[in-house]
């Protein structure tokens, strides 16, 4: 068992070292402070694209409803243009957020 390969150890044994264990535990504590930084450096940039993308997908078949049943209650159709423009709206809106995501990735 002492010739093992499988419980060898993988690097140099630090739990007799306090120089070591020091120094880990530091770059433990500049990893956490580093992680809260960057955290709230990023919250509200993701509230904004959220808000964007909400308003878009509510926004947009929204004002297709608006629109359509305007002009149905002109041409008296209803309800065949208002759903019409319904879901081409919110096919456009789901465009648009995948646009959004394309631009932000890039």
């Amino acid at each position: 068992m002492a010739n093992d390969p499988d419980n060898a150890p993988i690097g140099p044994d630090v739990n007799g070292d306090p120089k070591l264990e020091s120094l880990e535990e530091r770059i433990a504590a500049a990893r956490k402070t580093e992680d809260e930084r960057v955290a709230q450096e990023h919250a509200p940039v993701v509230r904004a694209i959220g808000m964007q993308v909400i308003s878009t997908m509510v926004g947009y078949p929204l004002g297709g409803i608006i629109i359509g049943f305007v002009l149905d209650k002109l041409f008296h159709t209803a309800p065949w243009i208002m759903l019409g423009l319904m879901f081409a709206a919110f096919a456009g809106a789901c465009l648009h957020v995948v646009q959004m995501n394309n631009n932000r990735a890039n």
